[in-house]
């Protein structure tokens, strides 16, 4: 997932000159050892370092957005003026560095100093004691931004995952595939966030939430309490009524342990079938290809991610698959699960000895219900994340919030905006009342191709594909009326990046999207 081979570029410490770098570019250099970016914003230039925290990927070829420089492969946010990581799936800083100006050169002279403690921790307006449900990205997020805005008061993170906080995606991409070892997996280590007074609860389910004593009880007799609480309770694998489904060799991928015992189960299976056609099932189908097995793919629809991604970007991704040996089995509804087969409606079995069920998520809203939280196929949120409760707060998949281009109550269930709405939360827990707005991102990787999306386009009346582009590239808008509202690429992540950065200023005058497809993104 990245690596650096040494310092490249100029050496910091001897400056460049100025003229070097346009107004909103940047150069990557090093200092010392440590690759840099320096980054002009009209008469300011600012260094940071070059590798964006989350997977390393390489900030130079990313994009600066007003005081912020977005990493290009999952696009990251970070404080171009500190280095502070601003957005998910980052959680970590990049250094910052002290820049000086002699003559008509911009030298770099050495580390900033650590950030002194935020004003913010002083305002008496702050809870004295924040419980968190679920270590997941958006708890986990929500948690250290509580920290990084100077909140000093009681932090608990509760999650009934011993092995929380990973990083979920991984569990169906290069884990899965046998390409990640499990030091890569924690989304920050447990040590860190004791250091930062963050209490961790891991193993220990919630039984219950008690709105009127404001407190959280555990299943092991522990009692919590609680000025504000954030449900990032998240979701769980959709289970089929199918005979058969619960024999042993029938899985579903949410956690940790799920992957753990699908990658146990390949060193015998021969042939898997995944039901279902949508991400997660393809990505566990390249990632089961790439280990060997045989694999079919079973779903009821006619062509894969035709109803997020449109027909024609659909059939690419199942010619890719094709291609590395899947087989597809579309049209079809499993139904039933033998021991060594699946059956499928139209009487064909495809033999088995490895099934994985992908065939979606269910928001987990037992403990909402239980505390009388309005509901809306999951949690109903307002535009600053909090609940129909007072002083409960809920982000990440199980949270719906309403979407500020239509007015929609609508769930976005993708893990790097379930920690963007995680950290958002926890800005408003300490008074912000900063309206969530964030433009929705995801990818999904089939084995050497990466797909990019953003914005949120459950809805559009058109789609239209970037003519002329190379075969290692792909580019399409999705329209309502004349305004783009999402975008979907592959090896064009500048403008994926662009996309991005074009909807949220829309976002920001409330309309959500752009008219037509600029000269920069065609």
């Amino acid at each position: 997932m990245g690596g650096d081979t040494g310092p490249t570029g100029p050496d910091l410490r001897m400056g460049v000159a100025e003229d070097r770098i346009p107004d909103g570019g940047m150069i990557e250099g090093h200092f010392d050892d440590e690759p840099v970016i320096l980054v002009r914003k009209g008469a300011r230039f600012y260094a940071v370092g070059a590798r964006c925290t989350h997977y390393s990927g390489p900030l130079a070829e990313g994009l600066v957005v007003g005081d912020t420089v977005r990493c290009p492969w999952h696009h990251a946010c970070f404080d171009l003026r500190t280095g502070r990581a601003l957005g998910g799936p980052a959680l970590a800083p990049i250094p910052g560095y002290q820049v000086e100006r002699r003559l008509d050169l911009v030298v770099v002279t050495g580390h900033l100093k650590s950030e002194a403690p935020r004003a913010a921790e002083t305002r008496p307006s702050h809870p004295g004691s924040i419980v968190i449900v679920g270590a997941g990205a958006a708890g986990t997020g929500a948690a250290l931004t509580l920290r990084a805005e100077g909140y000093t008061g009681r932090l608990t993170l509760v999650d009934a995952d011993a092995s929380a906080p990973y990083d979920r995606p991984n569990l169906s991409k290069d884990y899965l595939t046998g390409s990640a070892p499990e030091e890569w997996l924690p989304l920050r280590p447990h040590e860190e966030l004791i250091d930062a007074n963050i209490r961790l609860v891991l193993g220990v389910p919630v039984l219950r939430i008690d709105p009127a004593a404001r407190t959280v009880l555990l299943a092991d007799g522990r009692a919590f309490p609680y000025d504000a609480l954030l449900l990032a309770t998240g979701a769980e694998a959709a289970r089929l009524d199918l005979p058969g489904m619960d024999s042993p060799h029938v899985e579903t991928l949410r956690s940790l342990a799920d992957s753990r015992r699908i990658i146990a189960r390949t060193a015998d299976a021969r042939r898997a079938v995944i039901i279902g056609a949508g991400f997660l099932g393809l990505e566990v189908a390249a990632s089961l290809r790439q280990r060997g097995l045989e694999v079919h793919v079973a779903a009821p629809d006619q062509r894969p991610l035709e109803k997020v991604l449109g027909r024609e970007l659909g059939l690419k991704v199942q010619r890719i698959h094709e291609e590395h040996g899947v087989a597809f089995h579309l049209g079809h509804v499993a139904t039933a699960i033998g021991d060594t087969s699946v059956t499928l409606d139209d009487g064909s079995e495809i033999a088995a000895d490895l099934v994985v069920v992908a065939a979606g998520a269910r928001p987990r809203v037992a403990l909402a219900s239980r505390a009388g939280v309005v509901l809306a196929r999951g949690i109903q949120v307002d535009q600053y994340l909090e609940t129909s409760v007072r002083g409960i707060y809920a982000a990440g998949d199980v949270a719906r919030w309403p979407e500020p281009r239509t007015g929609r109550t609508i769930g976005v269930e993708h893990w790097a905006f379930a920690m963007r709405q995680g950290q958002a939360a926890a800005r408003n827990m300490l008074g912000a009342r900063q309206s969530f707005a964030v433009v929705p991102f995801f990818w999904s990787q089939h084995y050497d191709l990466q797909i990019s999306y953003v914005g949120h386009a459950d809805q559009y009346d058109r789609l239209e594909i970037v003519p002329g582009l190379p075969p290692d590239q792909w580019e399409q808008h999705y329209l309502v009326g004349d305004t783009v509202v999402a975008v979907a690429t592959i090896g064009r992540d500048r403008q994926s990046l662009e996309a991005e950065a074009i909807m949220e200023r829309a976002q920001a005058r409330q309309s959500g999207g752009y008219a037509r497809p600029p000269a920069a993104l065609r």
